[in-house]
């Protein structure tokens, strides 16, 4: 079992993730409703992906990624921004940042299931 950890200020969008993930059958999820929480949860237990949203209050997911980026502990992490950013601009400063992988809301259920497998695989 993988472990994912979704960081993700609407509870709906959380669940929704978090759902998709359990169906799928590989994946456990620890949900942070915002950056910080997702920061003070990373120390906790160790995570095979991180799923961020870009707009939360507190530390954004681009903070967040910095962050786990700059962090020896982290750095090896892969992470995927799930967004309604959907610019060509956010993909690329998303990605440049490392994020692994990019994906607009609103999104298929198999499309998440899809990046995120492909994400683990590539730890």
């Amino acid at each position: 079992m993988k472990h994912v950890l979704i960081a993700e200020d609407s509870k709906a969008i959380r669940s929704l993730i978090r759902i998709a993930l359990e169906e799928a059958g590989d994946y456990f999820a620890t949900e942070a409703a915002n950056g910080f929480e997702a920061l003070r949860l990373l120390p906790t237990k160790t995570f095979d992906l991180i799923i961020t949203d870009i707009n939360m209050p507190d530390i954004n997911g681009l903070e967040l990624i910095g962050f786990v980026r700059s962090n020896p502990s982290y750095k090896d992490i892969p992470l995927i921004i799930v967004s309604t950013e959907k610019t060509e601009e956010d993909k690329r400063r998303g990605l440049a940042l490392g994020a692994f992988g990019y994906l607009v809301k609103p999104f298929k259920k198999e499309d998440l299931i899809a990046l995120v497998s492909r994400a683990v695989k590539r730890t």
